[in-house]
């Protein structure tokens, strides 16, 4: 599935990928290498560029500035980063399995090939493709796109009414929306309002939000230039090392 910004230029500007870990909370142990992901000898993956640590500093500032009125200090808690395209090949493979298992789906059906279609299709609005042209690289796969939710002080995820990774509608920024204005006093109405949370945490930083994924922020890639009207982006495929 071709994305609205595939078309858009990358001027490399080179900047290293840098670790989370010591400024942020991050998700442990990490969920795709748990899986088995094959990472290798490419390195950590919460790295990203080092605009985007600062910008994630920005974020976190926001967030410090502007507590949550029922729970107090909330913080970014971060789910994934920087993403070989091994992995995301490796990931992309996992979610299919994982949906064609949610929905009954076996090789052995007689309607196995049209169902694998639907699966791959819906699968491929939250999944990039594992893309080896350096023109159209996986957006995590340039050190600019994170995935991340929200923790309270003490670092325990908040509920966001979805999942991370989730493949439905659930996972569209405002699928609570609707619910959360016809009943504020809905759990809905939290969900959406937390989302709204982080999103104006990660607007403010400069960041954008994929369309189709409430917790997927970038600044630098493609997708970013594109909801950015940016010129180009200023980040393509990196190596881990």
């Amino acid at each position: 599935m071709r994305r609205p910004w595939s078309d858009v230029a990358i001027q490399e500007c080179g900047e290293p990928l840098e670790s989370i870990r010591e400024r942020f909370l991050c998700l442990e142990p990490h969920p795709y290498a748990q899986l088995g992901a094959p990472y290798g000898q490419q390195g950590d993956p919460f790295r990203v560029r080092s605009s985007v640590l600062s910008r994630l500093a920005q974020a976190q500032n926001h967030l410090t500035q502007h507590p949550d009125s029922e729970i107090g200090s909330i913080q970014l808690l971060v789910f994934d980063a920087w993403r070989p395209v091994s992995v995301q090949a490796f990931m992309v493979d996992h979610a299919v399995r994982e949906e064609c298992g949610r929905r009954g789906l076996e090789p052995t059906m007689p309607q196995w090939t049209l169902a694998l279609e639907d699966v791959r299709r819906d699968v491929g609005r939250f999944w990039a493709p594992p893309s080896d042209n350096l023109c159209t690289p996986p957006p995590h796969s340039t050190g600019g796109a994170i995935d991340l939710t929200l923790a309270d002080a003490c670092g325990v995820p908040l509920a966001m009414g979805g999942e991370i990774d989730a493949i439905g509608p659930e996972s569209l920024p405002d699928h609570h929306a609707a619910s959360a204005k016809s009943n504020p006093e809905s759990l809905e109405a939290l969900w959406h309002h937390r989302r709204c949370q982080l999103q104006a945490a990660m607007d403010h930083a400069g960041f954008v939000r994929h369309p189709n994924e409430w917790w997927h922020f970038s600044y630098g890639d493609q997708l970013w230039a594109w909801k950015a009207e940016a010129s180009m982006a200023i980040y393509g495929r990196v190596d881990g090392h």
